[in-house]
């Protein structure tokens, strides 16, 4: 939210809260998903970068896929003009998603290769890069859990040297998660993403 906006919202709360109520309402009726993608679709029209980076996290948290939010930045061209578009995906490419590279775009899930079981050892979390991208694993006795290394706030990827403790700690707005559960513990509400994880011939793999 734009500074003017919280400004307003102190100013004249009665105002600003009849205008975001009827925002809300208005999409009543619409299923989530539709409802982020026109989301998006606004924020690019009036080109708002911190709200284009908000609106799309929370379609991609809600389960829009990539091709889904590109078709529909395409699909609303006579509105937005190629202009708009372009400068939406610069927007994308500077936030270097791994499910928006062109191969990920273009594939279908798959089993990849994560590291060796054996350097997963319990009650510790180890960092790696695989296939373009970053993964915490953490092994808690017997359960072994494959984390993104994604921010479910805004898709910062959070470094390793962000892990103290067992807890992870996103540099840019401080959400804190549990790394053996996942759950964020401070300041947000979003867990951390999980991959679908399971161990096979001394290796962990992880789908995606």
């Amino acid at each position: 939210m734009s500074d003017a906006l919280t400004y307003l919202i102190k100013a004249r709360p009665d105002a600003m809260g009849s205008y975001f109520k009827f925002l809300k309402d208005s999409g009543t009726h619409l299923d989530v998903k539709t409802r982020d993608l026109i989301s998006v679709i606004t924020k690019v029209d009036v080109q708002t970068e911190r709200g284009f980076r908000q609106y799309l996290t929370r379609a991609l948290r809600d389960g829009c896929t990539p091709n889904e939010v590109i078709d529909a930045l395409l699909m609303a061209f006579p509105t937005l003009g190629l202009a708009k578009i372009v400068w939406a995906v610069d927007i994308l490419l500077d936030m270097d998603l791994p499910d928006f590279h062109p191969e990920a775009l273009n594939g279908t899930p798959q089993w990849h290769d994560v590291m060796a079981s054996d350097d997963a050892p319990a009650g510790e979390t180890r960092f790696c890069e695989v296939d373009g991208r970053h993964v915490f694993v953490h092994r808690a006795a017997d359960d072994l859990r494959v984390y993104d290394s994604r921010c479910p706030h805004q898709v910062t990827d959070i470094p390793h040297l962000a892990l103290e403790e067992g807890r992870l700690t996103c540099p840019k707005h401080g959400w804190v998660f549990d790394i053996e559960t996942g759950d964020c513990v401070e300041k947000g509400t979003h867990p951390l993403r999980r991959f679908e994880s399971r161990e096979e011939g001394g290796r962990v793999l992880a789908y995606w």
